[in-house]
């Protein structure tokens, strides 16, 4: 392909008339967008494990980077950004395709990889971790992100909601929306890799996201948001130095073609932010048509509802620039305007009066538009972003109530539905029905809900949209259905593992109402309300983890259900029988060892496991003070208790991470690995066809996300690492790294559907 030429004339007229960047600083912000981006990695601190994942960073990954050079080029060390708390986000100069393509890099590429896969590491650009970092969120916090693919700011959320690792089940919960029903599916796998059973992922236009319900002690309520995360869909000229096409791409229509659509989602999304909450509204572009302008129109219309955060002493150490109180509009032929009654008829479809800046100097003044954050690129050698902090103060002006009889839709919202607020709690309740008296309910709106979902209600079902416009597009997915309070199923279960009286079986669930159960999932008490009362107007992609998988072996043993890797940290605390201590040499035996006889273990481990049952089992490692020089996180590992042997059921990163964690080398050079391979071809047939077998809805899910994920240009955590370490041949482990490495559940509907076309 011929080299794209990093110029554009238009681009570089319309940013220095605006005066977006310091007189003086023009040469630098040009020259910082024409290089690559630097590569740029997070270490989740959902984990306890955070702390010794930089240690091993720092200690061992980071030093063997000194003094090398990769074509011509010396290889700097990493540095910690100074503005991320604690030391977990670092930045390189080493660029996506440098680390990806350079064999001295091979070993350390293959640990991001690795770490990636497993959720340990999250490779994400710099400026895209501000915004979850301004939210300022609890563990208790209801959070929406509105616009969440491909996921790493859905990651950080679930990560500050989980920031006590005590708690398996924070009070709050983040559902994750996306209108590309394709997308959704990466959003899962991303999600998917933190293991939490607070997190949902649905389907749905942003600019009109329904209204959800909960059940609050018998009564329904609205729900409404603590924290909304609206990073809407943008020209995204902030990321010229990774995006490159941009270049010949850009011109203002971009910008003037998506500012209607990004002020309607800011709109819907203030509408659902609980008072006294917080909205972060932000994009990947330095256009104010963009920015400014949407966050003023918000503003003029919330009549005082809405204000700016000023959030400048946040994040000490983030060099920003401050929002723009002026600026003009620009046609793609290079015709300004600096006023709305100067745009002629014919372009007024173009240019819309929400565009320009308000001409009230005092009104202007009072919506400190200099509070929102405009990060350029040449500062911190980062991307170009925009940022603003919203608090609502009160209810929207158009979700007060209305006298009943007079009650109109409101004009400029760019919603279909009109808004009442209930006086009892101040909550508001927007519905398309007139305002009622305080204690009616709409009759037809209940006898509807009655009729539709009662049935399902009993049974805790919770089934795909009956509406026929949900179903125009996207997989049909499976349903939710929770296991109900007296079902056989759980019996043996409870028996078997112990399970505290506390444990909330209430929120298990399947995907399946007829036939075998496979697989249970968990999910919070709170996203479980959320699920029941509205399956009728949610299109939910997924939500759960994956906390036991049938297993018919061990019905001779007593149970039929093994523990599953995945939420094990989330069961651990309930469970009181079949956990094995065990020492920092046997865990190395485990992770190492495809079917270790007993013999090799330790003789206190023997001890244990010569009174126990066959059968599924949990072991335990945890840290010794007094040897520092040992691991000093706890692990949890599901396993299982053979005859004469003990092995671990643990996915192959995670394996490998464990064994990086306690300094064992885990690297072996692809192309050694390719001169060792002595399988025959009938052999990996074999081996396929056994996987294939066994494999389950999920495996087929994870196919698409690995191919979804190639198209769409995002960095795979799929790329290969070390096959050559602890491979099993046993068919049932095959069947099990397969279920692991999917990692997802989602319907036999969408395992065969072609993703060529998807768009980034």
């Amino acid at each position: 392909y011929p080299e794209i030429v990093k110029e554009n004339e238009l681009f570089e007229r319309y940013y220095r008339e605006l005066g977006i960047v310091p007189a003086g600083e023009w040469p630098a912000f040009m020259a910082a967008l024409r290089e690559p981006l630097p590569a740029t990695l997070r270490i989740t601190g959902y984990r306890s494990h955070a702390k010794e994942i930089l240690h091993c960073l720092k200690e061992k990954y980071f030093k063997e980077l000194q003094d090398l050079e990769v074509d011509g080029q010396k290889v700097e060390m990493p540095q910690s950004l100074s503005w991320y708390p604690e030391e977990l986000a670092w930045h390189t100069n080493l660029s996506r395709k440098i680390l990806r393509k350079s064999p001295q890099l091979e070993k350390f590429h293959q640990f991001l990889v690795s770490e990636t896969e497993c959720g340990n590491i999250s490779r994400q650009e710099a400026v895209s971790m501000i915004p979850p970092l301004l939210l300022n969120i609890e563990p208790h916090h209801k959070i929406l992100d509105m616009c969440a693919a491909p996921g790493s700011k859905t990651a950080q959320l679930i990560e500050m909601l989980h920031a006590d690792m005590n708690a398996p089940f924070p009070k709050g919960f983040v559902i994750a929306n996306d209108v590309d029903n394709k997308r959704c599916y990466l959003l899962v796998h991303q999600a998917k890799r933190l293991n939490s059973p607070c997190i949902m992922v649905v389907n749905h236009d942003a600019s009109s996201i329904p209204n959800l319900q909960i059940d609050v002690d018998g009564r329904k309520e609205v729900l409404f948001y603590d924290r909304i995360l609206c990073d809407v869909p943008c020209s995204g000229d902030g990321t010229m130095r990774k995006n490159i096409d941009v270049w010949k791409k850009w011109t203002t229509q971009n910008s003037l073609q998506l500012h209607g659509l990004q002020l309607r989602i800011a709109t819907r999304g203030v509408e659902q932010l609980a008072e006294g909450g917080r909205m972060v509204y932000s994009t990947c572009s330095l256009n104010p048509i963009e920015n400014e302008a949407v966050i003023m129109s918000l503003l003029e219309k919330s009549q005082g509802a809405l204000e700016l955060a000023d959030v400048s002493s946040e994040l000490p150490g983030l060099k920003r620039m401050p929002g723009l109180t002026k600026w003009k509009v620009m046609l793609k032929d290079g015709q300004w305007f600096e006023d709305w009654k100067d745009v002629p008829s014919n372009r007024q479809t173009q240019i819309r009066p929400t565009m320009f800046p308000v001409k009230d100097e005092e009104k202007l003044k009072a919506m400190n538009l200099e509070r929102c954050l405009r990060i350029l690129p040449h500062h911190q050698n980062t991307g170009g972003f925009f940022v603003a902090v919203l608090i609502k103060k009160s209810p929207m002006p158009w979700n007060k109530r209305q006298p009943k009889v007079h009650q109109k839709l409101p004009q400029r919202t760019g919603d279909a539905e009109v808004t009442a607020a209930n006086s009892d709690n101040g909550a508001e309740c927007i519905t398309e029905e007139p305002a009622l008296a305080e204690n009616e309910e709409p009759k037809k709106m209940q006898e509807l809900q009655n009729s539709d979902t009662e049935q399902s209600k009993k049974e805790g079902v919770c089934g795909p949209p009956p509406s026929k416009k949900m179903k125009l597009f996207g997989f049909k997915e499976d349903p939710f259905v929770f296991l109900p309070e007296d079902d056989p199923l759980f019996l043996p279960i409870q028996k078997f593992y112990a399970l505290d009286p506390s444990f909330p079986k209430m929120n298990l669930l399947t995907r399946t109402q007829e036939g075998k159960k496979r697989q249970l999932y968990m999910v919070s008490k709170e996203l479980r309300n959320v699920l029941l009362n509205n399956s009728e107007k949610m299109k939910v992609i997924n939500t759960g983890i994956k906390v036991w998988s049938r297993n018919s072996d061990g019905e001779q043993f007593g149970c039929a259900f093994r523990l599953a890797q995945e939420g094990i940290y989330t069961l651990y605390p309930f469970i009181h029988a079949r956990i094995i201590n065990v020492c920092i040499e046997d865990v190395k035996i485990l992770l190492t060892q495809e079917n270790p006889f007993l013999s090799k273990f330790s003789s206190e481990t023997q001890k244990k496991v010569k009174d126990m049952a066959m059968g599924s089992i949990v072991l335990k490692y945890d840290p010794d003070p007094e040897k520092p020089e040992d691991l000093q996180c706890p692990i949890v590992l599901c396993g299982w208790q053979g005859k004469t042997s003990l092995r671990a059921f643990v996915p192959k990163n995670e394996r490998l991470h464990y064994l990086r964690m306690m300094g064992v080398e885990v690297f072996k050079a692809k192309r050694k690995e390719e001169e060792s391979e002595t399988k025959t071809e009938e052999e990996v047939q074999h081996r396929l066809a056994q996987i294939e077998e066994g494999m389950d809805v999920e495996d087929k899910e994870h196919d698409l996300v690995t191919k979804m994920e190639a198209e769409i240009g995002e960095e795979s955590p799929h790329s290969p690492v070390d096959s050559s370490a602890m491979e099993v041949e046993n068919k049932t482990e095959n069947l099990d790294q397969s279920r692991k490495n999917g990692n997802t559940h989602v319907s036999q509907e969408s395992k065969d559907t072609d993703m060529s076309n998807v768009k980034d």
